[in-house]
């Protein structure tokens, strides 16, 4: 098994739709990379818990944010994590063929809580990051009581699976395509919106560019702001 991979395991073997699934690692990041939404299922007090939460990707480790007071985020047990982009609807002649185009990635493992105060706050500075590039070197950044509250999960990108559905129905060849109906797809891309500026904001603040840019787009995460500060600054001032 070469690096760009996926093992296959029991937890992730393609067992059904298996022309769906992918291997290929490029895949699992592109997927992670183009969202930062993911759901955290765990067990609590042996009851299942499916819980949302922002992540942000650093090679194959995936951060995990949440709160001290969060059961979901103790860190002492297996978890799964998905994140899925739904790309449209498959429309087909008839109701039982009719599907959805998604890219989806499964990564389950036992995640570590992040305690070394560098890796925690180079593992918010991703988070950060990862939803909003620019931003950690413009807004505040946290202060010892506000590390202190908030717990940082670190995940391995050991053990992932990956499905993505493309293109149309698979009835064109049937029975029913005799029955005159359309057929086809209807995309769905989700985009940013024009920024809209806190009302308590004092006149004539103006967008940063880093978030007047991204109207209009779809998110991705992009190359980092070559104007950014450095890691050692971030640090300093951090401890305020």
């Amino acid at each position: 098994m070469t690096d760009d991979r996926l093992p296959v395991t029991d937890l992730t073997r393609h067992r059904r739709l298996r022309a769906q699934g992918s291997l290929d690692r490029a895949d699992l990041d592109a997927i992670l990379d183009a969202g930062f939404v993911c759901h955290l299922g765990v067990l609590v007090e042996g009851r299942p818990m499916v819980v949302p939460t922002v992540y942000g990707r650093e090679g194959r480790v995936l951060y995990l944010h949440g709160s001290v007071a969060s059961r979901s985020l103790a860190g002492d047990g297996p978890v799964c994590v998905t994140v899925t982009h739904v790309d449209g609807l498959v429309l087909a002649r008839s109701v039982f063929e009719h599907g959805v185009n998604y890219r989806s990635a499964m990564i389950h493992g036992v995640p570590r809580t992040v305690t070394d105060p560098d890796e925690k706050l180079a593992g918010l500075r991703t988070l950060t990051e990862h939803s909003a590039p620019g931003q950690w070197a413009y807004a505040r950044l946290p202060s010892r009581g506000e590390l202190a509250a908030t717990t940082l999960l670190a995940l391995a990108l050991d053990e992932a699976s990956v499905k993505i559905r493309t293109g149309g129905p698979d009835d064109g060849e049937g029975p029913d395509a005799a029955l005159g109906l359309w057929a086809g797809t209807l995309p769905l891309t989700a985009v940013w919106g024009a920024p809209e500026a806190d009302p308590l904001l004092p006149p004539g603040t103006a967008v940063p560019a880093h978030i007047a840019r991204r109207s209009g787009a779809t998110h991705a995460t992009p190359t980092p702001d070559p104007h950014a500060q450095s890691d050692g600054a971030y640090r300093e001032e951090s401890n305020a």
